[in-house]
Protein backbone atom coordinates (compact mmCIF):
# COMPACT_ATOMS: atom_id res chain seq x y z
CA UNK A 1 0.00 0.00 0.00
CA UNK A 2 2.36 2.12 0.48
CA UNK A 3 4.40 2.13 -2.63
CA UNK A 4 1.10 2.73 -4.21
CA UNK A 5 0.80 5.82 -2.86
CA UNK A 6 4.19 6.75 -3.46
CA UNK A 7 3.50 6.15 -7.66
CA UNK A 8 0.95 8.39 -7.14
CA UNK A 9 2.54 11.11 -5.47
CA UNK A 10 5.28 11.18 -7.99
CA UNK A 11 2.97 11.64 -10.89
CA UNK A 12 1.50 14.40 -9.02
CA UNK A 13 4.60 16.16 -8.75
CA UNK A 14 5.39 16.01 -12.77
CA UNK A 15 1.95 17.09 -13.77
CA UNK A 16 2.95 21.01 -12.83
CA UNK A 17 6.28 20.16 -14.47
CA UNK A 18 4.42 18.91 -18.09
CA UNK A 19 2.01 22.00 -17.93
CA UNK A 20 5.32 24.21 -17.37
CA UNK A 21 6.94 22.80 -20.36
CA UNK A 22 3.70 22.51 -22.73
CA UNK A 23 3.49 26.14 -21.79
CA UNK A 24 7.20 26.96 -22.46
CA UNK A 25 7.31 25.90 -25.73
CA UNK A 26 3.86 27.60 -26.70
CA UNK A 27 5.71 30.26 -25.82
CA UNK A 28 8.79 29.30 -27.71
CA UNK A 29 6.47 28.68 -30.99
CA UNK A 30 4.49 31.90 -30.46
CA UNK A 31 7.70 34.15 -30.46
CA UNK A 32 9.01 32.60 -33.32
CA UNK A 33 6.14 33.12 -35.15
CA UNK A 34 6.21 36.57 -33.98
CA UNK A 35 10.01 36.95 -35.34
CA UNK A 36 9.19 35.63 -39.11
CA UNK A 37 6.21 38.39 -38.90
CA UNK A 38 8.32 40.49 -38.21
CA UNK A 39 10.86 39.77 -41.06
CA UNK A 40 7.92 39.24 -43.56
CA UNK A 41 6.94 43.29 -42.47
CA UNK A 42 10.36 43.73 -42.94
CA UNK A 43 10.81 41.79 -46.10
CA UNK A 44 8.01 43.83 -48.08
CA UNK A 45 9.50 46.86 -46.90
CA UNK A 46 13.21 46.17 -48.86
CA UNK A 47 10.73 45.12 -51.48
CA UNK A 48 8.95 48.36 -51.62
CA UNK A 49 12.16 50.34 -51.24
CA UNK A 50 13.55 48.49 -54.18
CA UNK A 51 10.84 48.84 -56.26
CA UNK A 52 10.38 52.80 -55.79
CA UNK A 53 14.21 53.14 -56.33
CA UNK A 54 14.13 51.74 -59.64
CA UNK A 55 10.72 53.30 -60.71
CA UNK A 56 12.79 56.76 -59.84
CA UNK A 57 15.75 55.99 -61.75
CA UNK A 58 13.77 54.85 -64.90
CA UNK A 59 11.66 58.01 -64.95
CA UNK A 60 15.12 59.94 -64.86
CA UNK A 61 16.47 57.79 -68.11
CA UNK A 62 13.32 57.43 -69.92
CA UNK A 63 14.17 61.87 -69.45
CA UNK A 64 17.36 61.45 -70.51
CA UNK A 65 16.64 59.51 -73.61
CA UNK A 66 14.19 62.09 -74.52
CA UNK A 67 16.26 65.01 -73.36
CA UNK A 68 19.35 63.36 -75.28
CA UNK A 69 17.12 62.88 -78.44
CA UNK A 70 16.11 66.84 -78.62
CA UNK A 71 19.85 67.12 -78.46
CA UNK A 72 21.09 65.54 -80.79
CA UNK A 73 18.13 66.83 -83.22
CA UNK A 74 18.92 70.15 -82.51
CA UNK A 75 22.42 70.21 -83.07
CA UNK A 76 22.73 71.16 -79.13
CA UNK A 77 25.35 69.91 -76.60
CA UNK A 78 24.80 66.91 -75.63
CA UNK A 79 27.59 65.13 -74.07
CA UNK A 80 26.69 65.45 -70.37
CA UNK A 81 23.29 63.87 -71.46
CA UNK A 82 24.71 60.95 -72.87
CA UNK A 83 26.97 60.61 -69.42
CA UNK A 84 23.87 60.21 -67.70
CA UNK A 85 23.75 63.97 -65.82
CA UNK A 86 22.40 66.64 -66.77
CA UNK A 87 19.24 66.94 -66.13
CA UNK A 88 16.80 67.78 -62.34
CA UNK A 89 14.90 64.68 -60.31
CA UNK A 90 12.06 65.98 -62.38
CA UNK A 91 9.33 63.75 -61.38
CA UNK A 92 11.64 60.81 -60.32
CA UNK A 93 10.67 61.29 -56.26
CA UNK A 94 6.48 61.11 -57.54
CA UNK A 95 7.32 58.02 -59.23
CA UNK A 96 8.98 56.12 -56.52
CA UNK A 97 6.21 57.22 -53.84
CA UNK A 98 3.60 55.74 -56.33
CA UNK A 99 5.39 52.51 -56.39
CA UNK A 100 6.43 52.53 -52.57
CA UNK A 101 2.24 53.00 -52.50
CA UNK A 102 1.41 49.73 -54.64
CA UNK A 103 3.79 47.79 -52.39
CA UNK A 104 1.87 48.81 -48.98
CA UNK A 105 4.81 51.33 -48.20
CA UNK A 106 5.51 55.48 -48.16
CA UNK A 107 8.41 57.00 -49.04
CA UNK A 108 10.23 58.90 -46.18
CA UNK A 109 12.86 60.28 -47.93
CA UNK A 110 14.36 60.54 -51.77
CA UNK A 111 17.74 62.01 -52.41
CA UNK A 112 18.76 62.47 -55.94
CA UNK A 113 22.66 61.80 -56.05
CA UNK A 114 25.34 62.57 -58.45
CA UNK A 115 28.68 61.16 -59.78
CA UNK A 116 27.17 58.55 -60.44
CA UNK A 117 23.28 59.61 -60.97
CA UNK A 118 21.36 58.05 -58.40
CA UNK A 119 18.17 57.97 -56.21
CA UNK A 120 18.32 56.92 -52.85
CA UNK A 121 14.87 56.09 -51.44
CA UNK A 122 13.47 54.80 -47.58
CA UNK A 123 10.34 53.68 -46.98
CA UNK A 124 8.19 52.84 -43.92
CA UNK A 125 5.27 49.87 -44.36
CA UNK A 126 2.07 51.31 -44.02
CA UNK A 127 1.44 48.36 -41.25
CA UNK A 128 2.92 47.87 -38.30
CA UNK A 129 4.20 44.21 -37.45
CA UNK A 130 0.87 43.41 -35.29
CA UNK A 131 -0.23 42.09 -31.95
CA UNK A 132 2.71 39.20 -30.75
CA UNK A 133 3.50 37.70 -27.50
CA UNK A 134 6.34 40.23 -27.55
CA UNK A 135 5.38 43.03 -26.26
CA UNK A 136 5.28 46.83 -27.90
CA UNK A 137 5.32 44.63 -31.92
CA UNK A 138 1.53 45.91 -32.52
CA UNK A 139 3.40 50.07 -32.97
CA UNK A 140 6.78 48.65 -34.74
CA UNK A 141 6.52 49.61 -38.45
CA UNK A 142 9.42 48.23 -40.91
CA UNK A 143 11.86 51.01 -42.48
CA UNK A 144 13.73 50.65 -45.61
CA UNK A 145 16.82 52.05 -47.74
CA UNK A 146 17.20 51.18 -51.77
CA UNK A 147 19.69 52.99 -54.12
CA UNK A 148 19.31 52.84 -57.78
CA UNK A 149 22.33 54.38 -59.91
CA UNK A 150 21.38 55.34 -63.18
CA UNK A 151 24.58 54.86 -65.70
CA UNK A 152 25.53 55.17 -69.82
CA UNK A 153 25.86 52.04 -71.55
CA UNK A 154 27.45 54.09 -74.40
CA UNK A 155 30.52 56.57 -75.72
CA UNK A 156 31.71 58.54 -78.34
CA UNK A 157 32.78 55.73 -80.29
CA UNK A 158 36.93 56.68 -81.70
CA UNK A 159 36.16 55.07 -85.03
CA UNK A 160 34.19 56.89 -87.22
CA UNK A 161 31.46 55.78 -89.12
CA UNK A 162 30.65 54.99 -92.84
CA UNK A 163 30.81 57.95 -95.47
CA UNK A 164 27.22 58.42 -96.34
CA UNK A 165 26.60 57.88 -99.82
CA UNK A 166 25.75 60.95 -101.68
CA UNK A 167 22.43 61.35 -102.98
CA UNK A 168 22.74 63.10 -105.82
CA UNK A 169 25.74 63.02 -108.59
CA UNK A 170 28.22 65.55 -108.61
CA UNK A 171 27.55 68.09 -111.73
CA UNK A 172 29.20 67.85 -115.11
CA UNK A 173 32.30 69.21 -116.34
CA UNK A 174 30.71 72.36 -118.44
CA UNK A 175 32.53 71.98 -121.64
CA UNK A 176 29.67 73.64 -124.08
CA UNK A 177 31.07 77.23 -122.31
CA UNK A 178 28.30 79.70 -122.43
CA UNK A 179 25.68 77.12 -122.25
CA UNK A 180 25.47 77.48 -118.68
CA UNK A 181 25.33 81.32 -118.91
CA UNK A 182 21.45 80.62 -119.22
CA UNK A 183 20.92 80.77 -115.22
CA UNK A 184 22.64 84.04 -115.19
CA UNK A 185 19.22 85.98 -114.54
CA UNK A 186 18.58 84.26 -111.41
CA UNK A 187 15.37 82.35 -112.29
CA UNK A 188 17.51 78.87 -112.98
CA UNK A 189 19.82 78.94 -110.44
CA UNK A 190 17.23 79.19 -107.34
CA UNK A 191 16.82 81.03 -104.79
CA UNK A 192 20.11 81.07 -103.02
CA UNK A 193 18.74 78.60 -100.30
CA UNK A 194 21.07 75.82 -101.74
CA UNK A 195 20.60 71.71 -101.20
CA UNK A 196 21.18 72.11 -96.90
CA UNK A 197 17.48 72.70 -96.83
CA UNK A 198 14.98 75.72 -97.59
CA UNK A 199 16.33 77.84 -94.66
CA UNK A 200 19.91 77.15 -95.61
CA UNK A 201 20.46 74.92 -92.03
CA UNK A 202 23.14 72.14 -92.58
CA UNK A 203 22.35 68.34 -91.88
CA UNK A 204 23.30 67.69 -88.31
CA UNK A 205 26.36 65.10 -88.59
CA UNK A 206 25.65 61.83 -87.46
CA UNK A 207 26.80 60.80 -84.25
CA UNK A 208 28.80 57.31 -83.63
CA UNK A 209 28.28 55.38 -80.45
CA UNK A 210 30.11 52.26 -78.95
CA UNK A 211 27.10 51.05 -76.25
CA UNK A 212 28.15 48.13 -75.09
CA UNK A 213 31.10 46.88 -77.25
CA UNK A 214 28.71 47.22 -80.22
CA UNK A 215 29.21 50.41 -82.62
CA UNK A 216 25.73 52.48 -83.06
CA UNK A 217 24.99 55.57 -85.33
CA UNK A 218 22.52 57.86 -84.70
CA UNK A 219 21.18 59.77 -87.52
CA UNK A 220 19.56 63.28 -86.73
CA UNK A 221 17.58 62.78 -89.88
CA UNK A 222 15.83 59.64 -88.28
CA UNK A 223 14.77 60.53 -85.22
CA UNK A 224 12.00 57.71 -85.10
CA UNK A 225 15.26 55.23 -85.17
CA UNK A 226 16.69 56.34 -82.09
CA UNK A 227 17.36 53.62 -79.49
CA UNK A 228 15.41 52.82 -76.40
CA UNK A 229 16.18 54.33 -72.93
CA UNK A 230 17.08 51.17 -71.16
CA UNK A 231 20.04 50.75 -74.85
CA UNK A 232 21.73 54.19 -73.46
CA UNK A 233 21.37 53.53 -69.83
CA UNK A 234 21.40 51.08 -67.31
CA UNK A 235 19.21 51.20 -63.85
CA UNK A 236 20.33 49.03 -60.85
CA UNK A 237 20.47 48.96 -57.64
CA UNK A 238 23.78 49.47 -55.42
CA UNK A 239 24.42 49.22 -51.92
Amino acid sequence: MTARRDLRSDAGQAFPIYITAVAGLLFLALALFAVGQAGATRNGGQTAADAAALAAGQDYRDRLRAELLKAIVDGGAWDDLLNGRGLGAGNACEQAGWFAGKNDAEVTGCTPGYLPTSFTVTVRTREPVGDTVIPGTERQYAKARAKAVVSPRCAVSTTPGPTPTPTSEPPADDDEGDEGDEGDDGDEGGDGHGEDGENGEQDKPAVDLRCDGADLTIDPAHPDLFPDAKDLFSVHLAD
